[in-house]
């Protein structure tokens, strides 16, 4: 049965997703930042596994899995977590860049490289979310949109590095879905949070199962997914 390795599988999408699969079948591992959280993910999704890796510290991940039991297969790497920090240019610091940059886009990297090898093995697939703010930057969301333009880089050039090993790489660019995140973003924009308003990660995992699931003569590149209602 196919493996999948998920960050961000403690709510939002990355939970829809690790529910969905372990729920057909499939393997789950999933990531957590500390022992704590792999314990409390792993109440949430009864079957998975759990692998201690700080996104927030990416030059720490090849040192914390040199001390864990890694999967043996890899079908699927799945980067489903996220973190957001809005402020203005003028206001934001250095630490503000570094909390969105490391999580958002160096430690997918990190973890891309680190999996790879697998991944070539079993032709498997990288599926980054990304957001609308990885196609259009707007005020306030320089940084983390800086963090997503550069996830749609990495998600590009990998594309082209990989095709002849048989790996295929997509992008998931949701727009503004019900999860804890969004519920952050309208506090620091001073609104009102209405989560009927936005997409259900129900939807969006749906999507992404999709892309995965899509027959080996296709492969589902760039997915834009807007609220409908």
């Amino acid at each position: 049965m196919p493996t999948h390795v998920i960050t961000g599988a403690g709510s939002g999408i990355g939970a829809a997703v690790a529910r969905r699969l372990l729920e057909r079948g499939d393997e789950a591992v999933l990531l957590a930042r500390d022992a704590a959280r792999a314990k409390e993910l792993a109440e949430l999704h009864p079957g998975a596994r759990t692998l201690v890796a700080d996104l927030g510290n990416p030059d720490r991940l090849s040192w914390a899995f040199s001390h864990q039991t890694m999967p043996e297969r890899v079908d699927s790497l799945l980067h489903i977590a996220g973190v957001v920090e809005l402020g203005a240019i003028a206001d934001l610091t250095p630490k503000a860049w570094h909390f969105q940059l490391n999580a958002n886009l160096v430690a997918p990297a990190e973890l891309t490289r680190l999996f790879l090898p697998q991944l070539r093995v079993v032709r498997g697939h990288v599926l980054f979310v990304n957001s609308g703010a990885g196609l259009a930057a707007h005020a306030e969301w320089g940084a983390y949109a800086a963090s997503k333009h550069g996830l749609k880089a990495l998600a590009d050039s990998l594309r082209h590095e990989e095709h002849a090993n048989g790996v295929r790489v997509t992008s998931v660019y949701p727009g503004r879905t019900t999860t804890p995140m969004q519920a952050k973003v309208h506090q620091q924009e001073g609104k009102e949070y209405d989560p009927s308003r936005w997409i259900d990660p129900e939807s969006v995992a749906t999507t992404i199962l999709m892309a995965l699931d899509l027959p080996r003569d296709a492969e589902v590149n760039d997915l834009t997914v807007r609220p409908g209602r």
